[in-house]
């Protein structure tokens, strides 16, 4: 390992990551660097890890090469590994864009959720396909403190459990990850989704994200919002045949979502670089000594 090793840092309405360009696949990233990095005090800090590989050159990826040059190894401030990330996608695109890797209009990146379509627009806003959202059935109960909610299912390639609340104050200090049952429902975890409505098409969230805790935004989370919010509003695209487009707002900005009729979903938001350095190979061997 070389004695020091390249990063940038960036956020997606504050969602923020350490991002790790390694196109040959070289670092061997461990849980427990990862969550090294991700410490606000004393490492670098962010919500989860973005490491660029080139897909030819991931074993993960390598079936999606064709498609995609690049794939997003993605993995939670915990260490663990996470098969998609929205916000974390529009990042990883801004970086390759910096990095002079593609340029404005459309690309595709590869991820453990599949291969995702993007468009960099001239305005600096990027847009994310994130597929279709799959709504498993049963009932699931989201529950913090004595308040309990029914939740609706929905995975956007990560499972989510989405509650509509009176108040975003009544999800607590989400330091702990919300009870949900039955815990069936979610076998690998799950993140949950708390919403009020603030207009028409219009909503607000707050999330507990397995692996991370309340973060500043969740781009899954706010697409499987959406969708959970345009069942409830009687609007699904399916049935209506029109595309239904709801503005999320998450503590840190706001994302627009769109699902249309063949059930296909688009995320749009900002995605900012903010720094990039080099982090001491020795202190991380340290650190995980």
């Amino acid at each position: 390992m070389s004695t020091r090793i390249a990063f940038l840092k960036g956020h997606g309405t504050e969602n923020d990551f350490v991002i790790l360009p390694d196109p040959e696949n070289a670092l061997d990233l461990s849980p427990a660097a990862v969550a090294a990095l991700c410490d606000r005090r004393a490492g670098i800090g962010g919500d989860g890890v973005l490491r660029v590989v080139r897909s030819a050159a991931h074993p993960e990826a390598r079936a999606m090469a064709g498609e995609a040059e690049w794939f997003m190894d993605y993995r939670n401030g915990d260490g663990s590994i996470a098969e998609m990330c929205g916000n974390g996608t529009r990042v990883f695109a801004r970086y390759l864009q910096h990095a002079g890797h593609v340029t404005e209009g459309d690309l595709a990146i590869a991820t453990r959720a599949g291969v995702k379509t993007v468009h960099i627009a001239k305005d600096g806003d990027i847009t994310i396909g994130m597929g279709r959202a799959r709504l498993p059935e049963g009932d699931v109960t989201v529950t913090v403190g004595e308040h309990s909610w029914p939740a609706r299912n929905v995975n956007m390639g990560n499972p989510h459990a989405v509650a509509f609340v009176a108040d975003l104050a009544h999800a607590g200090d989400l330091y702990a990850a919300p009870p949900v049952s039955p815990a069936s429902a979610y076998p690998d975890g799950v993140n949950v989704e708390f919403v009020v409505d603030r207009g028409p098409r219009h909503v607000a969230m707050r999330v507990h994200e397995r692996g991370s805790g309340e973060t500043r935004s969740c781009g899954t989370g706010a697409c499987a919002v959406a969708v959970a919010a345009a069942r409830r509003d009687g609007a699904d695209p399916a049935v209506t045949g029109t595309p239904a487009a709801y503005t999320v707002d998450v503590p840190g900005g706001r994302l627009v979502i769109t699902e249309r009729p063949d059930g296909e979903i688009e995320m749009t938001g900002p995605a900012v670089i903010v720094a990039e350095g080099e982090i001491d190979a020795e202190w991380l061997a340290q650190t995980l000594g």
